[in-house]
């Protein structure tokens, strides 16, 4: 080739630096992502993430509100890092313990859990924020309808993946887990607990969903929740001023409206990047229950749009991991109770935001690992502990942490092995009863080496019926000659 032939030749296009950057990114997080305990790391960086955040946010929403009525800054904080704390050693308790005693126990989980609903609404249970929903026992209270929505996830899975042979029928895919909800639903309104009383119905949806109930069924639920909310909301005044303030926050802005707007207010100030951390204005009064139902108005007012970006990507980095957890376990209760659990979290998390940021009315649910709450940070904490102990059951997990040790974390905390996941063995069809004597006759003898002598090939078959005919012919000329 000579030189003005190599100049014509043209070159490919060079790819650009930020392509190859882009593709070494998504290559290295996809083996990463590969790996078999990614799942069981990635929970436990946003368990701990949440705590952390949650921490943070109820020190410095609490802290003005206590010193403006005498009492420690420190207060409501030192409550949250005990039940933190609790939460944390229930934790790591949730992990050591199998999964199939869980399950085992779901029953009398559920079981305590009505009873506990029962004794609320009884002399035994206190008021606080107009319901009767607490039990108080010195500093301490202790809210039951936390531990029975996660009670409601555990056996409601148990009892459906025990009968998934069946739910083709109505009977059996509703019974009992549906009327057992409504008895849940019905202690709960009774106190009343109205956000309670959804996300018992989140985790009982979850669960139909799941286990795979016709479309049908989900119609009717969504009728009878829009009926039974506008019968609600007509029936109680408060809850009708509830639904007129999210229509129309402006109409009384110092009275009804006044939480709403302020909650917009505070997003408004915060920006892009915030105030910064403690500086914000709306947790000096100006917001009521700020470190417990809004305190999403507090992230964003004081770390801005990026504050609440980092918290919406955790809870959407929670829905993706929870449902590739489900996604890979081979054990269908572990499949459905993931599931569900993913779900509950990370709808209780949109409700509260929604309401925060005017798109749904007020329904006091908190937000999950971040709003102030004893029961709720422990109940949490515990789902988390499940969730875990549900991606180390992951099959390639299970292989890896059996072949090559328990690894890091797992060295550290000292968790035992996963067991493998067995499938139930199939039953044997049961012997068919002897029938009744003298209603019909016994059939007569078979002889089976004519009937073995049928199933031959052709030639076969006449090749041994001239042998038995011979045989016959011998016989009786012997008996004539012995004559």
């Amino acid at each position: 080739m000579t030189a003005v032939d190599r100049t014509t030749v043209e070159r490919p296009p060079r790819a650009p630096r930020r392509t190859k950057r882009v593709v070494a990114v998504r290559t290295s997080l996809t083996a990463w992502l590969g790996r078999p305990l990614a799942d069981f790391h990635l929970l436990l960086a946003i368990f701990g993430m949440l705590t952390v955040l949650g921490l943070i946010m109820v020190l410095s929403a609490s802290a003005p509100g206590e010193v403006a009525e005498g009492a420690s800054a420190y207060s409501v904080f030192k409550k949250q890092l005990l039940y933190v704390g609790v939460g944390a050693v229930m934790f790591l308790v949730v992990l050591r313990i199998p999964l199939r005693t869980i399950r085992h126990g779901s029953t009398m989980a559920m079981l305590v859990s009505v009873i506990l609903l029962v004794l609320v609404i009884t002399p035994l249970g206190t008021v606080a924020g107009g319901a009767q929903s607490w039990f108080t026992v010195g500093p301490v209270s202790f809210q039951p309808i936390e531990p029975a929505k996660l009670a409601l996830a555990l056996w409601g899975a148990h009892v459906l993946v025990t009968k998934r042979a069946l739910l083709d029928q109505y009977r059996h895919l509703l019974v009992p887990v549906v009327p057992a909800a409504m008895l849940l639903f019905a202690l709960v309104m009774l106190q009343p607990d109205l956000g309670g009383t959804i996300t018992l119905g989140v985790v009982l949806i979850s669960l139909l969903w799941f286990v795979g109930a016709p479309m049908r069924i989900f119609g009717i639920i969504a009728t009878a929740a829009v009926t039974g909310a506008l019968v609600l909301a007509v029936s109680a005044v408060y809850r009708l001023k509830r639904v007129q303030t999210f229509l129309d926050p402006w109409s009384d802005p110092q009275g009804d409206g006044l939480q709403a707007l302020q909650a917009l207010y505070a997003l408004a100030e915060g920006g892009f990047f915030g105030k910064g951390l403690t500086n914000g204005s709306s947790k000096w009064r100006y917001l009521p229950n700020v470190h417990s139902d809004f305190i999403f108005a507090v992230i964003g007012e004081e770390l801005g749009f990026i504050g609440c970006l980092l918290v919406l990507g955790l809870f959407a980095l929670l829905a993706v991991v929870g449902l590739r957890i489900a996604a890979r376990n081979t054990d269908p209760w572990l499949r459905m109770v993931s599931a569900t659990l993913t779900v509950w979290l990370v709808a209780q998390a949109a409700i509260n935001i929604g309401y925060v940021v005017q798109l749904l009315p007020v329904t006091g649910i908190t937000l999950p690992m971040i709003s102030s709450g004893g029961t709720s940070v422990v109940t949490t904490m515990v789902v988390f502990g499940i969730l875990a102990s549900c991606a180390r059951h992951e099959p390639e997990a299970v292989a890896a942490l059996r072949s090559l040790g328990p690894g890091r974390v797992g060295g550290v905390l000292k968790l035992p092995a996963p067991e493998a996941y067995k499938p139930p063995p199939k039953r044997r069809p049961s012997r068919p009863s002897t029938p009744p004597r003298g209603r019909k006759a016994a059939p007569p003898p078979v002889d089976e080496r004519r009937m073995a002598g049928r199933h031959a090939p052709p030639s076969e078959y006449r090749r041994r019926e001239s042998r038995k005919a011979g045989q016959d012919r011998d016989v009786r000329s012997r008996r004539r000659d012995g004559r």
